[in-house]
């Protein structure tokens, strides 16, 4: 009979614990469905399989659940991309597997929904915009605009204004990101996001690229 009743505290405390993940996981699938505007806290909880008043056990508005998704799903990735840093590997390597790790956990996934998100509601939710670009946009500029400076002092890479390079190299993810989730598949011709990304990295590459240094293939 103890043993049972042992059994059962730690089960009901784990599926406590796993709530707030179970919401926000939710809350990802629903705003991917409707957007920001039309998503709706009784959507997330009818979702996650709970009464509304438990959503709000854990988050006062659809704002700090938006914020809470992007916390805890999208800022470790560029966390991610720090850890790959390595003394022995080239700088284009460090860009090239920054920009691959950034397709397969981000663009490539429902997260990708949160850009399209955020640039459609800024002017209606400037709060929201300035979240998002303090908690993902500037430490991936920082983190590329790093690299950079890496490279060149380096030796690796021409010298080139690194606070906007960092901007070009982000810039055509956002671009393939919103086509897939808007125009691709509208317009009769399917984006390969796999031979876009290779194409930006061999160009970028290739134009940073010393002349004594091996153009990247």
């Amino acid at each position: 009979m103890k043993q049972c009743l042992a059994n059962a505290q730690p089960r009901w405390t784990r599926r406590k614990q796993e709530r707030p993940q179970e919401l926000l996981d939710a809350a990802l699938t629903i705003f991917s469905e409707k957007g920001f505007s039309g998503a709706r806290l009784e959507d997330v909880a009818k979702s996650a399989g709970v009464s509304k008043g438990t959503v709000y056990l854990y988050y006062s508005n659809k704002e700090e659940l938006l914020k809470a998704v992007v916390k805890e799903h999208v800022s470790p990735i560029v966390e991610e991309a720090k850890s790959l840093l390595e003394p022995e590997k080239s700088s284009a390597t460090l860009i090239r597997e920054a920009i691959h790790l950034w397709w397969l956990k981000y663009g490539s996934t429902k997260l990708s929904s949160i850009t399209k998100i955020v640039l459609s509601e800024a002017n209606a939710f400037p709060e929201l915009a300035r979240f998002f670009y303090d908690e993902v946009v500037r430490p991936w500029w920082d983190y590329l605009e790093s690299v950079l400076k890496r490279g060149i002092s380096r030796g690796e890479f021409t010298d080139i204004d690194t606070e906007y390079a960092a901007q070009v190299l982000c810039a055509p993810l956002v671009t393939l990101g919103l086509w897939k989730r808007t125009m691709d598949g509208c317009c009769g011709v399917e984006t390969n996001p796999m031979r876009y990304i290779e194409a930006h990295i061999q160009m970028v590459l290739n134009g940073l690229t010393c002349p004594h240094t091996a153009r990247v293939a």
